[in-house]
C-alpha cells in the first residue's frame, strides 16, 4: 500500500498559518506595530495606501536587527522571546510565536530595510510569496523599516472577502489605536494616502486619550486606580454623560496587552449601575498589571483573550476600583457626613449635653406636628345606624384645624383639573393625548390607542427608505453650520456613508483632520440642534450595526427614524394627532413599529359594552 501522509512544503504551511494570523490588512498591521515595540522604538510610524491593500509601511528607530537575524525572522518558528517552555508563563513582550513575519510574507510581498547600532551597514531583504527575492547589504539608518505591499496577491479568493476601503480603513484604524493607548510615551504617526490621521506626540495616558479620541475627553476623564498585592489597576473611565448605545471606545490591557473581556466589561458596567441607561456602555482604558504567571495569554491565534487563574478576584478589584473613581469624583451620590458619627454613642456621657439634647428634642416635639395615619377600622358601622353615629370626641393634644381652601372657576383651574385626570386640553375633541404619550382617536365604531413615539417611528421610516430609493430628500440649509469634531473611526464612517445621508438630506462636507461641516439637514425633521441630531444618528447607526445585519440604507432609515421622531412626553396638538393617525394608516405596513411592537390598538363598540355586562 502506498503512503499517503507527508509533509507539507514550508510556503504551503505559511499560508496556512497565515489564515490564522493574517485575516485582514489591520491583522498585519498590528503585528508589525507589535514588532516595533517590542524594539524598544521611540518613535514609530504608519504609512498606508488603499486601506492597506496596497501597502502598508511600519517605519521604527528600534535596536534594528543584524544580517543574520534578519533572515531568520523570516522562518516559522523563529523568536527571541522563547528558550524553554517556562518561558510561556513569563512573557511580557507582544510577539514570542514567530508566525507573523512568516505569515505575512507568505501572502504579500515584503521589503525589510534594517539595521542595528553596533552595525556599519543595513540589510535589504525581499520576500514574495514566502520566496526570498533579494538580500543584501544597504545604507539605512537604525531601526526597521518594513513594507507590506499587494496583500493576498498570491490567494486571490482572500483578496475577494476583504471589504470596501472606509470598512478596512477603521480596522486599522482600532488597531493602531490599541497600541498606541497602551505606550504613551512612544510616538506614533499614521498617514493614509498621503494625509496624515494621527501624529501623537509622547506624554502622558490622558494627553494620549486626547490626543485619539479628541479635545471633547478633557473634561469627561476621571483617573481610577486600585494596588493589590496581587493587582494592580490604573488608568481613566468617563463620566456617566459620556456613555454610549455602541461599543468601540472600551479598552483594556493586562501588561499593557490588549485584550477583549466580557466578563471585566461587566464588573465596569455593574460599577455604573444607576448611572447610566442599561443599554449604553462607558467609556474606560485600564490597565491591569499582573504576574504573568496567573494568566495565559497563548489562548487564541491574536491574543486578544487571555485567561487568569483567578477571574473573581480580578472582577472585584476592578469594580471596586471604578466605584471608588466615580464616589471620589463626586459622581455618585454620597452619605452626608455633617453629622459626628461619635454623637450618638457619647452625649449621654456629659450630662449638660444630655440636657442641651432633651431641650432641643422636647422643643421639636411641640412645635413639628406628627403625622398620624387615620383609623380605619369601624367605618363598617356608619353604615349600620345610617351614617347617624356621634363622632367621638377629639382631645385638645389630638386636634388639628384644618385650612379651609377655596377654589375659584378659572381657565387655569379647568386645565389642571384635565391634566390630573391624565388627558390633555384637547380631551374635549375626538382625538386626544393620555399622559403624553398615547394617541386616542374616535372613529364611527369605537375607538383606537396609538403609541405616538412608534407610530411616528413607523410613518419616518418608510418615507426615509422612499428618499433613500429615490435620492430625493429634500434639505434645508443651516444658518450657521455646525462644525463636529469625529473621532477616525467615526470620520471614515460618514465619508463611507456620505451619498446615502446626501439622499436623506445632510450635506455634509470635510472640514479638515476628522472634522465635518453641516451644511444641510432634512427639511421634513423638526431640529433644534443640528449637531446633536448629526452625531445621534452616528451613534445610533453604529449600534444597529453592530446588533442588526442589515445594509447601510435600511440601518441610516432606522437610525434617523429612531432619532427624529417624536419622543413619549412630547406634548401634541389635535391638529398634530390627527396628522399622525392619518399618515400612520397611509403607510405600508401601520401595525408594527421598528422594534415589532404594536404601534396602535382598537377598541370597538362590542368590546366596550362587554366591559359593562351589555
Amino acid at each position: 500500500m502506498n503512503n499517503l501522509i507527508q509533509l507539507l512544503p514550508d510556503a504551503i504551511a505559511n499560508q496556512i498559518a497565515a489564515g490564522e494570523v493574517v485575516q485582514r490588512p489591520a491583522s498585519a498591521l498590528k503585528e508589525l506595530l507589535e514588532n516595533s515595540v517590542d524594539a524598544g522604538a521611540t518613535k514609530i510610524q504608519v504609512v498606508v495606501k488603499d486601506a492597506g491593500k496596497q501597502l502598508i509601511q511600519v517605519i521604527d528607530n528600534g535596536k534594528g536587527m543584524s544580517p543574520t537575524d534578519a533572515r531568520m525572522s523570516f522562518e516559522r518558528h523563529a523568536t527571541s522571546k522563547i528558550r524553554e517552555s517556562s518561558d510561556l508563563f513569563a512573557i511580557r513582550t507582544f510577539g514570542f510565536r514567530g508566525e507573523a513575519l512568516a505569515s505575512i510574507a507568505a501572502v504579500s510581498q515584503v521589503e525589510l530595510k534594517t539595521k542595528s547600532q553596533d552595525d556599519e551597514l543595513g540589510t535589504i531583504i525581499c520576500i514574495e510569496g514566502s520566496e526570498i527575492k533579494k538580500q543584501e547589504p544597504i545604507a539605512a539608518q537604525n531601526g526597521t523599516s518594513i513594507s507590506m505591499k499587494n496583500l493576498f496577491f498570491n490567494v486571490p479568493a482572500r483578496r475577494n472577502f476583504l471589504k470596501s476601503n472606509p470598512v478596512e480603513m477603521r480596522h486599522l484604524v482600532d488597531e493602531f489605536q490599541r497600541v498606541a493607548l497602551s505606550y504613551p510615551e512612544i510616538s506614533f504617526s499614521l498617514m493614509q494616502n498621503d494625509l496624515e490621521v494621527y501624529a501623537l506626540p509622547p506624554g502622558k495616558l490622558s494627553q494620549r486619550i486626547v490626543g485619539i479620541f479628541g479635545k471633547s475627553y478633557q473634561d469627561k476623564l476621571i483617573p481610577a486606580e486600585e494596588k493589590t498585592p496581587h493587582l494592580e489597576v490604573k488608568g481613566y473611565i468617563g463620566k456617566p454623560e459620556s456613555a454610549k448605545k455602541t461599543r468601540g471606545e472600551q479598552f483594556f490591557f493586562v501588561n499593557n496587552r490588549y485584550i477583549k473581556s466580557s466578563y471585566l466589561h461587566h464588573a465596569v458596567n455593574t460599577a455604573f449601575e444607576g448611572l447610566i441607561q442599561p443599554d449604553q456602555h462607558p467609556f474606560y482604558v485600564l490597565f491591569l498589571e499582573i504576574d504573568p504567571s496567573h494568566i495565559d495569554i497563548n489562548v487564541h491565534p491574536t491574543k486578544t483573550e487571555i485567561k487568569f487563574d483567578d477571574e473573581r478576584t480580578v472582577y472585584a478589584v476592578l469594580r471596586s476600583c471604578v466605584k471608588q473613581a466615580l464616589g471620589a469624583h463626586h459622581v455618585v451620590p454620597s452619605l452626608d457626613f455633617s453629622i459626628d458619627v461619635n454623637f450618638q454613642d457619647k452625649w449621654d456621657q456629659d450630662p449638660q449635653k444630655k440636657e442641651q439634647v432633651d431641650r432641643e428634642y422636647s422643643y421639636k416635639s411641640y412645635n413639628t406636628p406628627e403625622f398620624k395615619k387615620s383609623s380605619t377600622s369601624g367605618w363598617q358601622k356608619l353604615f349600620e345606624t345610617g351614617g347617624t353615629t356621634p363622632p367621638q370626641q377629639i382631645s385638645r393634644e389630638e386636634y388639628q384645624p384644618e385650612t379651609e381652601i377655596l377654589t375659584f372657576p378659572s381657565r387655569a383651574t379647568e386645565l389642571e383639573a384635565t391634566q390630573s385626570s391624565g388627558l390633555t386640553e384637547e380631551a374635549t375633541g375626538t382625538t386626544f393625548q393620555v399622559e403624553l404619550s398615547y394617541i386616542v382617536a374616535q372613529f364611527s365604531s369605537g375607538f383606537i390607542i396609538l403609541d405616538q413615539q412608534a407610530a411616528h417611528e413607523r410613518i419616518l421610516y418608510e418615507r426615509y427608505q422612499k428618499q433613500l430609493k429615490y435620492a430625493q430628500g429634500p434639505s434645508q440649509q443651516c444658518l450657521f453650520p455646525p462644525v463636529v469634531e469625529l473621532s477616525a473611526g467615526d470620520y471614515q464612517l460618514v465619508m463611507d456613508i456620505q451619498s446615502e445621508l446626501a439622499s436623506l438630506g445632510f450635506v455634509v462636507d470635510s472640514f479638515g483632520k476628522d472634522t465635518v461641516l453641516i451644511q444641510g439637514v432634512p427639511a421634513d425633521t423638526q431640529v433644534k440642534n443640528e449637531k446633536e441630531l448629526f452625531e445621534g444618528l452616528i451613534e445610533q447607526y453604529k449600534h444597529f450595526k453592530n446588533e442588526l445585519s442589515i445594509d447601510s440604507r435600511e440601518n441610516l432609515a432606522r437610525s434617523l427614524a429612531r432619532k427624529a421622531a417624536l419622543k413619549r412626553g412630547q406634548k401634541l396638538s389635535s391638529q398634530e394627532m390627527e396628522l399622525i393617525v392619518g399618515q400612520l394608516f397611509a403607510c405600508q405596513n401601520p401595525n408594527y413599529g421598528l422594534a415589532g411592537n404594536k404601534t396602535f390598538v382598537k377598541l370597538d363598540l362590542s368590546s366596550i359594552h362587554s366591559f359593562f355586562g351589555k
